[in-house]
């Protein structure tokens, strides 16, 4: 997973709908398709900038794909994310440790 292909994906409100369906539990690309007013290759479009992102990935069964959120590639942006907000990253802390150089 690259960060910039994640936050890419993210900026579209098409694509963050989808990730918000998908917390409820995996969907086919039908599912997904009847809460648009688009067509299934714009669906598509946007389903296969998450798998690219890895956001989601994919399971066939029987004759229909289903989508699933990939929790791992969330928890890496939650990380990575929380270094700018715990209290060791304060800017008095940041001084200190600069001062130290």
């Amino acid at each position: 997973m690259g960060f910039p292909d994640t936050f890419k994906a993210l900026s579209d409100p098409v694509r963050r709908e989808i990730l918000s369906m998908l917390k409820k539990g995996r969907l086919s690309a039908g599912d997904i398709a009847s809460h648009f007013d688009m067509t299934g290759a714009t669906v598509s479009y946007h389903l296969k900038q998450l798998k690219k992102a890895d956001l989601i990935y994919e399971s066939k069964e029987k004759n229909f794909i289903y989508y699933s959120l990939n929790t791992s590639v969330f928890e890496e942006i939650m990380l990575w994310v929380s270094q700018f907000t715990g209290s060791s990253h304060t800017e008095e802390n940041y001084d200190e440790e600069n001062e130290e150089e």
